[in-house]
């Protein structure tokens, strides 16, 4: 099976940084795109950041200019540096992969189970 993996978030204070890693392992022929969505308390999951195989990149207009999200396609890993951060930032953000697991196989999305980022002020 398909499994993504999330690492990185933690506490921090206002205007720092963290670095957030996903690896996805399992069953995976080819990944079109891996992104990383977030959730607040009492809110609707939301894009943050997306990047296909071919590095087209696609930012939330919340985080442009504070987080830069890149990829490692052999190892089929995303990550996201979240700079400057903001107390609104706090939430738990999910790893995202639209994925096939084999030739011939549609396109699916597969998710990890959060990392929490905490920022205080």
């Amino acid at each position: 099976q398909v499994r993504l993996v999330e690492s990185g978030g933690g506490l921090v204070q206002a205007g720092g940084s963290l670095r957030l890693s996903c690896a996805a392992s399992g069953s995976i022929f080819s990944i079109n795109a891996m992104g990383w969505y977030r959730q607040a308390p009492g809110k609707q999951r939301e894009l943050v950041a997306a990047i296909t195989s071919g590095g087209t990149t696609n930012y939330a207009d919340s985080v442009k200019g504070r987080f830069t999200i890149s990829r490692d396609n052999a190892k089929n890993t995303v990550y996201l540096q979240m700079n400057s951060l903001k107390p609104e930032d706090t939430a738990v953000y999910y790893c995202n992969a639209n994925l096939r697991r084999w030739v011939g196989d549609y396109r699916r999305d597969y998710w990890g189970k959060g990392t929490l980022v905490t920022v205080s002020s």
